[in-house]
């Protein structure tokens, strides 16, 4: 009763867990029209309840076993098959588009890493390995998030196909890598995923990335020429001028004669660019006084940022002033080494507290990433076609893109709900459904106790960890009635 009346009612009960069958079923005959064949059709559910089941393993083996099929039938219609990938990859960003889409809708460019073993998966070699911090024998995918309100998923996926894999064709073949597949960097990998998603109608009012991609002025130029705002971390070696040189683009030529000077060119006595963790220093614009900003509250409590925020000219590809940009420096309060420098596109008037907002919800992708993996499998994959691995890749977004659904779906009933707490749910009853048993009340009882014990743990932690959060932030001398919250205010 305390934790009702302190946290509000976060109960699930039977008649809410009833609905998750239903509402599963009706989510995934959207997607009938790629499967040709019913009996193909039918092993949809099969593997999508797998990855939402509470089994350990969830590759194609254990999820077939599971589901009491034989695993080569699940095998087959991972990577042989007949039916359209392709359609049904399509089909999530107008899912998205048709029952998601509103204002401040953030677009998130993010990579993950797996860790696999021998030299058959499709991509596989030693290379930097992000989920391990070093280098190490992995397949590395690069995916398009989307992130408005309550709801955050992954769209699209895409293997890297490292420059060794893409001039052996013969070894590609063998993994069923198309001809026409071949080595692009991971930012151009980014753009397509970006393109594909746009051309099924989904808007991003905002795009995100981490300094890996905005440190690829290719790639920035190519956000720049889609019309599409961006707000995007870049390293501190990043260059350019808070105040931009002249340039000189008429040609230069001594007593008329001979070959001119380069141009475009910089006027004579122009300072040279600057990397943009110098210009916090002496000359720059290091008088500009810090200002806070409460960025969000998270689940250790209020996250406040020192930030300055000035008009910036990056160095173009010719070493000339590019557009103008806003830059964003940050630095957290708690942790004054730790320092973020942000560009962004967005109209000059763009209050800063807007680009703030978009430049720190790339937790969500990451949070995507997390859950996929430790909820639905999305690094389980064992086999050694292509087809399989991008198929495996496109099921893993159905399978979260339902789990997401859920807390906003259950929202006004159940606040606390998270999409962990969703699958929790989802996970207890699936056994019942491949038996086509009804679930039990005694299951049913149980499951709810635990979604209802794991909220009120979750609160007590989150009361906890905030009341640690706001006694440093005591201790530095800052009250939090004078920071102002990051808002994105009227449209």
């Amino acid at each position: 009763m305390l934790f009702s009346i302190v946290y509000g009612d976060t109960r699930m009960d039977i008649p809410r867990l009833r609905q998750f069958k239903p509402k599963l079923k009706k989510f995934l005959k959207r997607f009938a029209g790629c499967f040709p064949r019913k009996d193909t059709r039918a092993h949809l559910p099969t593997y999508i309840s797998g990855q939402l089941s509470d089994i350990p393993e969830k590759s194609v083996e254990p999820i077939a076993i599971n589901a009491g099929i034989a695993p080569r039938t699940l095998q087959e219609f991972l990577s042989q098959h007949h039916w359209d990938h392709d359609l049904l990859r399509d089909q999530l960003p107008e899912v998205v588009g048709d029952e998601h889409a509103g204002p401040h809708s953030i677009g998130l460019i993010e990579e993950t890493s797996d860790v696999k073993k021998g030299d058959k998966t499709p991509g596989v070699q030693r290379q930097w390995c992000g989920s391990v911090g070093k280098k190490e024998n992995c397949v590395v995918t690069v995916h398009l998030g989307y992130a408005r309100d309550g709801l955050h998923c992954l769209l699209d996926g895409e293997l890297y196909l490292p420059e060794g894999w893409s001039d052996d064709r013969e070894r590609c073949r063998e993994a069923g890598i198309p001809d026409e597949m071949t080595y692009r960097p991971k930012w151009k990998i980014a753009l397509e995923l970006y393109d594909r998603a746009i051309g099924h109608g989904l808007h991003f009012d905002w795009m995100t990335f981490d300094e890996g991609y905005g440190s690829k002025p290719d790639f920035l130029r190519g956000l720049e020429a889609r019309h599409q705002v961006f707000v995007g971390e870049v390293p501190r070696s990043f260059t350019g001028w808070l105040k931009p040189p002249r340039g000189i683009t008429r040609p230069f030529h001594k007593n008329g004669r001979g070959r001119g000077r380069k141009v475009p060119r910089l006027a004579s006595g122009s300072p040279p660019a600057r990397r943009v963790e110098d210009l916090l220093g002496p000359r720059a614009f290091a008088d500009q006084a810090w200002r806070r900003w409460r960025v969000k509250d998270g689940e250790k409590g209020p996250m406040i940022w020192e930030v300055k925020h000035a008009r910036f000219t990056p160095k173009d590809e010719d070493e000339m002033p590019g557009a103008a940009m806003h830059l964003v420096v940050a630095r957290n309060v708690l942790d004054t080494e730790e320092v973020k420098f942000f560009v962004s596109n967005a109209p000059p008037e763009t209050p800063v507290q807007k680009l703030l907002l978009v430049g720190f919800s790339r937790w969500r992708v990451e949070r995507c990433f997390e859950d996929q993996k430790s909820e639905i499998g999305l690094d389980q994959y064992e086999g050694r076609r292509y087809q399989g691995l991008k198929r495996h890749l496109i099921l893993s977004c159905v399978s979260y893109l339902f789990l997401s659904r859920m807390p906003e779906e259950f929202g006004g009933e159940n606040p606390e709900l998270t999409e962990c707490q969703a699958h929790t749910a989802v996970a207890a009853l699936i056994p019942c459904w491949w038996l086509d048993e009804r679930p039990s009340k005694k299951l049913l009882e149980r499951t709810a106790e635990e979604i209802g014990y794991t909220q009120r743990r979750n609160a007590a932690a989150r009361k906890s960890h905030t009341k640690a959060t706001r006694k440093k932030l005591r201790a530095l001398g800052i009250k939090l009635t004078e920071v102002p919250r990051c808002a994105w205010g009227k449209t």
